[in-house]
């Protein structure tokens, strides 16, 4: 490989500072959700297809690999190199929905799952539907074709493309939609416009060329180039757009592309189906196909065991006795209940004739279905949870002709019995003959890498055999590449290596993928995963975690505090200490400081990782004998702290910002950043103590308010024109306290604040900072009390910050009852006002609309549909924010590190701007002030406005 020269590369981009070289971006980047690992020698952050252009030109000059990144979900190695990796997620993610849902335009660094959201308010989807929907990126579907559960080869990106824009590796830019597309093409690159001409006419003046094509893409197939595009299409522009399809990010890097979508059917009714064995299962398929089944998934026996072990499996499951039986979760899907019903009918009616081995119903309750999914869904995310430490989750998937898919299976599990692959669970898409199969193993020694070859090449010659594709949605990419040649035969391999270099001719754009001349190369750059913390080990670096981390735009995701931690073991274990010491140079802030702990990444992982509990301890570990004391200190003295931050804050709100500025920056820059906080002038006053006399009669439940309601006082007033005529303005703005005690005695509810309530906390303060002494002592004193005043448990706990209602139900699952005692119930005030205060209300004005922000405790708890509910009775139109996520101010966090909120609240600010809200709410103090910084817009508790909106006058 040649020298890197870093000055055409900066030259290229209009931010120089988006070309890095730091040992921490080069090992965070690296990883994608493959069993494969090489190190970039520079990470550029691309803005434009203009610059990917530039940077593709710079590549070619140089001689330097050069691969395009966006999501990094791919599994078979598309997205690593050892050369210049580009990110084209950060800067390309624009949605332009055409026709009123019936086209769209997007942008690569799209998620599957936002353009859904975007497309589902015109009752349309995108037709590709990848498993990894949450995270996988329009670049990456297009890139690799994927497919999914439903479309098939009818709904993928193959079928449903209409034009993209294509920047070339020459960095010519050609949009395949413009009316003189065709004409530019052979203008422009005569070469490739007429190269590509020649193959069309070669490929369709050989009968076996044609033949083998149409056989290999009658099934799902993203094995090699699409060669089904020389035969589909006439003129070499739109060979070239679709030829691009599942090339793997080796022929262009497509800027933006416009799909036809599809209806979005809102009813789905689905039932499992269990089989003595998987020939008759898959004897059944063109029963249950020709019923209009829209989905029918395949779970072999061992799927079954292990969902057996999965918590809320369906009695169904439960129930076996499994042996060789094997499942079929089939599901219909309709516009319209009616239709549903009809369909359902249909596939009831065919049950009796399949000899199921127990009795079997579709459903269309939702949670019942639920179940039946995280039967499916959750089979990953058991056994890859499950491996021993230090080895890697390696995922395949095959396809072949749908009659002989029992027999492959039967064979694969031979093959997993022979080479001592155990847990090798086989699932998939029955309808489409796709299934995949799951190895572990480390990779690491001699016999493991001699094992893997050799379980390989017979896997090769089962599926090919049976007139299989050996990758039916996951893409050619490092895994497969050195067979591509065996599946086609060496006419149409040289076809394909034709068009490498056609578009290519450098050969620099992501080599070894799709096509690689060395027979071993599958077996080269496996990646390693060496122990590195308990609470993270079993991540596969799928990149489920990414779209949710409210870090990801600014310093490192879940993902990547992972793997560079796990990269400076092995730099350690390889004795490279100076890698060891620049990679931990760096970490404390992109990865420590930087995280909000905030969960939500937990929320999307298959293997369920709160990559927060490890920051947690990190925090834990950093932190000194100094800043333990100061913590345990306050744990004792909490109503003193409280105050004095509250006294604090009512001080410096009647002083001029420049009065406080240049002390605050100062004493930041003494003692850090992440010790001092940083002022800012939309911070409010301080608040009010929380102490309240005890109630006349038997309390119906203890209120626990937060402390957070004493150190930040309320927002302002109420919005113009709501609450009682004639009500003062003292009556308005008083808090979240304020407004829930007064809602719950016009419920006739009688709360109970516990007894020293002022140096009462949920921990949370202590818990993200990883001060464990001084957690231990508050929690001591919290539950005491709350066990005092709950009568034992008796009473239900209401608190009325969602993060603290979070904390204090951590502090409880803990706790040992002892003695038979009760166990604590927390419940936040939101829900207990959806279910306790709302069907009270009386008849009232909603505000016309409101901006609503769900926090990520209120989403980790379930708690948005009582949000919902909540806001629904504030306003007549309640909004969510499209690009909706964590605010990132986490206490004191965005407090300490403003850039991180800042680059958090970014999309979704915009969001709320266009909104033009008539209020704006949420239900967690601290995220209220994150999302007044980010937006200007005040932001209230959503029980206050409740409170207002239904004040009827005195």
């Amino acid at each position: 490989m040649a020298s890197l020269d870093l000055a055409d590369f900066r030259a290229a981009v209009q931010n120089p500072e988006g070309v890095s070289t730091r040992a921490i971006d080069l090992h965070a980047n690296a990883h994608d959700a493959s069993h494969f690992l090489l190190i970039p020698q520079a990470v550029v952050t691309a803005e434009s297809a203009a610059e990917v252009g530039g940077l593709l030109q710079a590549s070619a000059l140089q001689g330097v690999p050069l691969t395009l990144r966006s999501g990094g979900t791919s599994l078979s190695g598309q997205a690593v190199t050892d050369g210049v990796l580009v990110d084209v997620r950060r800067h390309f993610r624009d949605i332009e929905v055409l026709d009123d849902g019936a086209r769209v335009r997007v942008q690569p660094g799209v998620t599957v799952r936002a353009l859904n959201a975007r497309l589902a308010r015109h009752g349309r989807k995108f037709g590709p539907d990848p498993a990894s929907e949450a995270a996988c990126t329009i670049g990456g579907v297009v890139a690799n074709n994927s497919s999914g559960m439903n479309c098939g080869t009818v709904d993928n990106s193959y079928r449903t493309l209409e034009s993209l824009t294509l920047v070339l590796p020459s960095g010519t830019v050609i949009d395949t939609g413009a009316p003189d597309a065709d004409q530019k093409l052979r203008a422009v690159e005569p070469e490739l416009y007429g190269g590509l001409a020649r193959l069309a006419e070669r490929v369709r003046n050989n009968p076996d060329s044609v033949q083998r094509i149409r056989q290999q893409f009658s099934m799902k197939n993203t094995m090699g180039y699409g060669l089904n595009s020389l035969l589909d299409y006439r003129n070499p522009v739109d060979i070239m757009a679709h030829l691009i399809i599942g090339s793997e990010g080796t022929l262009g890097f497509v800027a933006e592309a416009v799909f036809r979508t599809i209806p979005l059917l809102q009813h789905a009714a689905a039932g499992l189906l269990v089989f003595p064995d998987l020939e008759s299962a898959n004897e059944a398929l063109p029963t249950l196909v020709d019923t209009g089944a829209a989905t029918i998934e395949l779970m072999d026996a061992l799927s079954l065991k292990v969902g057996q072990t999965l918590k809320g499996a369906p009695a169904v499951v439960h129930d076996i006795a499994v042996r060789d039986h094997a499942a079929l979760l089939v599901e219909y899907s309709a516009s319209s209940a009616e239709q549903l019903e009809e369909l359902r009918l249909g596939g009831a009616g065919v049950l009796q004739g399949l000899g199921l081995s127990t009795p079997a119903q579709f459903t269309a309750d939702a949670r019942e279905r639920g179940q039946l999914w995280q039967l499916r869904k959750g089979l990953y995310a058991s056994v890859a949870g499950a491996r021993p430490q230090g080895t890697t989750a390696l995922l395949e998937d095959v396809v072949v002709p749908v009659p002989v898919l029992g027999r492959t299976c039967r064979g694969l599990i031979g093959l997993f019995e022979k080479y001592g692959y155990g847990n090798s669970v086989i699932f998939g898409h029955a309808k489409d003959g796709n299934v995949h199969f799951m190895l572990t193993d480390a990779f690491a020694t001699p016999s493991e890498l001699e094992r893997y070859s050799a379980f390989t090449e017979d896997m090769v010659d089962l599926v090919l055999a049976e007139g299989g594709s050996l990758k039916a949605e996951h893409g050619t990419g490092r895994v497969m590449a050195p067979y591509v040649r065996r599946q086609y035969g060496d006419e149409l391999y040289d076809v394909m290596r034709t068009i490498k270099r056609l578009f290519d001719p450098a050969g620099m754009l992501n080599p070894g993928v799709v096509m690689d001349e060395d027979p071993m190369a599958h077996l080269r750059h496996i990646k390693t995963a060496p122990p590195v913390a308990e609470e993270v080990d079993r991540c596969v670096s799928c990149g489920y975690c990414e779209p949710v981390c409210p870090s990801k735009d600014i310093t490192l995701t879940p993902r990547q505090r992972i793997v560079t931690l796990r990269a400076i073991e092995s730099a350690r274990l390889a004795g490279d200490l100076a890698l060891v010491k620049e990679l931990e140079r760096d970490y404390h802030y992109e990865s420590v400081e930087t995280c909000a702990v905030d969960g939500m990444c937990q929320t999307a992982c298959p293997v369920d990782i709160n990559t927060g509990s490890l920051v947690k301890r990190l925090r834990k570990n950093d932190a000194g004998k100094l800043a333990n004391g100061a913590w345990s200190t306050a744990a004792k003295h909490w109503e003193g702290v409280t105050r004095g931050a509250a006294l604090a804050l009512t001080v410096v709100d009647r002083l001029p910002e420049a009065v406080i500025s240049l002390p605050n920056k100062a004493a930041r820059a003494v003692l850090g950043a992440d010790t001092v906080p940083l002022y800012s002038a939309e911070l409010p006053a301080g608040g009010a103590a929380r102490k309240r006399t005890l109630p006349a009669g038997d309390a119906d439940a203890v209120y626990f308010p937060a402390c957070v309601g004493t150190m930040f006082g309320p927002a302002g007033f109420g919005p113009a024109g709501f609450g009682p005529a004639g009500a003062s303005s003292g009556d308005s703005g008083r808090g979240v306290q304020y407004s829930f005690e007064q809602l719950s005695a016009r419920a006739g509810i009688t709360l109970l604040v516990p007894e020293g309530i002022d140096g009462l906390c949920c921990g949370t303060p202590w818990s993200s900072k990883g001060m464990l002494e001084g957690q231990e002592t508050m929690k001591a004193r919290t539950l005491a009390a709350l066990r005092e005043a709950t009568r034992g448990g008796e009473l239900p706990i209401v608190c009325d910050a969602s993060s603290c209602t979070e904390g204090l139900r951590h502090a409880v699952a803990s706790e040992t009852p002892v003695g038979g005692q009760l166990p604590l119930r927390i419940v936040d005030a939101v829900g207990f006002a959806a279910e306790r205060i709302l069907p009270g209300l009386p008849q009232h004005e909603k505000l016309e609309s409101l901006a609503l922000h769900p926090t990520c405790s209120s989403t980790r708890m379930g708690l948005n549909d009582a949000l919902g509910a909540v806001a629904g009775a504030v306003a007549a139109r309640v909004e969510i924010p499209e690009n909706w996520g964590c605010c990132a101010f986490a206490g004191d966090r965005g407090m300490l590190h403003p850039e991180l909120t800042e680059s958090a609240t970014a999309r979704q600010a915009v969001d709320v701007a266009d909104m033009n809200a008539a209020a704006h709410a949420s239900c967690n103090r601290t995220c209220e002030l994150g999302m007044t910084r980010a937006t200007g817009s005040q932001y209230r508790h959503v029980l206050e406005l409740l409170e207002e909106v239904t004040r009827q006058p005195s």
